[in-house]
């Protein structure tokens, strides 16, 4: 061996034990990869009509997939329609009340009135010639005292249906009072009120998906009598569900909210759906018999939960899942979390 091979090949086995001290030093730790287990949670909700009445269709059977806004099931109406056909005659006359008293009276209802007082007038100056021509002969007994107290009497009616007919006519230019109006005004938010009730309980007749879902249980059948007591479905969302996991408490300061995850369930074993840490519970407990880790179940843990997309609906209620959160697993996810 030549001077320069002694002198490479040491120098060479000093680069690569030094790069492989760095490897050692720098490479990836499986340590920091934190894994917990917990099972699949998801909201569910039980939807009753909000009515009593017999059911006549149910639209949907177990299984389906249905979007927010669809309907489900339907009650008889047959009693409110008779009922909102009443109520909205109701509103359209009292309508035509209010806007008949907010107009007030028209010209030629104020030429009548005027044509009265003059006629009245007119009556009230004959009766009371007549009058006067009487009471001249009375003195002189050429007419009878009765004859003379029915002109006085004539006399007297007469200049009241004046008084009267100028009165008339001032209402007539006044037009209603301001106190009829409100009245009116009231009594047709009342007959609207009603009608607004009448149209809600029709509505209400239809039963509603209250957001995308697909349908549990079907638990109510065509005549059988609804009740907001008695959940007609069972409903499980669609889409975001969460694995309920537990953290020991010596590795709760590896976990942030927000933070990346990847979940495994046994009949996905090759396909870990994507997360994030959604929620982590502020109060320790011990872990739950149901939970199985590695650890002893006395120790002191955090519940968490780690949402996961679901799309395909391909998570079932209490399906065991593995949740493997990195090191420095913030990012993206934690701002998505927090929306």
């Amino acid at each position: 061996m030549n001077t320069k091979a002694r002198i490479i090949i040491p120098t060479a086995l000093i680069l690569v034990t030094l790069g492989g001290g760095w490897w050692h030093i720098h490479r990836p730790s499986a340590e920091g990869l934190l894994t917990v287990y917990g099972n699949i949670d998801f909201r569910q909700a039980s939807v009753p009509f909000n009515g009593t009445e017999r059911i006549t269709e149910i639209l949907a059977e177990e299984g389906d997939v249905v979007r927010k806004g669809q309907v489900l099931a339907r009650m008889d109406t047959s009693r409110l329609v008779p009922q909102s056909i009443q109520i909205e005659s109701a509103v359209d006359a009292q309508k035509a009340v209010v806007e008949r008293l907010r107009n007030g009276s028209r010209p030629e209802e104020i030429e009548q009135a005027r044509a009265n007082l003059v006629s009245a007038k007119a009556d009230a100056d004959n009766a009371k010639a007549l009058y006067r021509r009487r009471k001249n002969l009375v003195s002189s007994a050429a007419i009878s005292k009765q004859d003379f107290d029915a002109a006085k009497s004539a006399a007297d009616v007469a200049a009241a249906k004046v008084e009267v007919t100028e009165k008339a006519l001032r209402l007539a230019v006044i037009g209603p009072r301001l106190e009829d109006i409100a009245q009116a005004e009231a009594q047709l938010k009342g007959y609207e009120a009603q009608l607004a009730l009448i149209r809600q309980q029709l509505a209400d007749a239809e039963l509603r998906a209250p957001f995308d879902a697909v349908i549990q249980s079907r638990l109510m059948e065509p005549g059988e009598m609804a009740s907001p007591t008695k959940p007609v479905f069972s409903l499980a969302t669609i889409g975001t569900k969460w694995v309920r996991a537990y953290v020991p408490e010596p590795e709760l300061g590896r976990v942030h909210s927000g933070s990346r995850a990847k979940i495994l369930v046994d009949s996905l074993p090759d396909h870990p759906l994507e997360g994030w840490v959604g929620f982590i519970s502020p109060v320790a407990e011990f872990t739950p018999k149901t939970v199985q880790t590695e650890d002893l179940r006395a120790s002191l843990v955090y519940e968490i939960r780690v949402f996961v997309e679901d799309p395909q609906n391909v998570l079932r209620l209490g399906m065991p899942a593995t949740v493997k959160i990195p090191p420095d697993a913030d990012g993206p996810a934690r701002d998505r979390a927090r929306q």
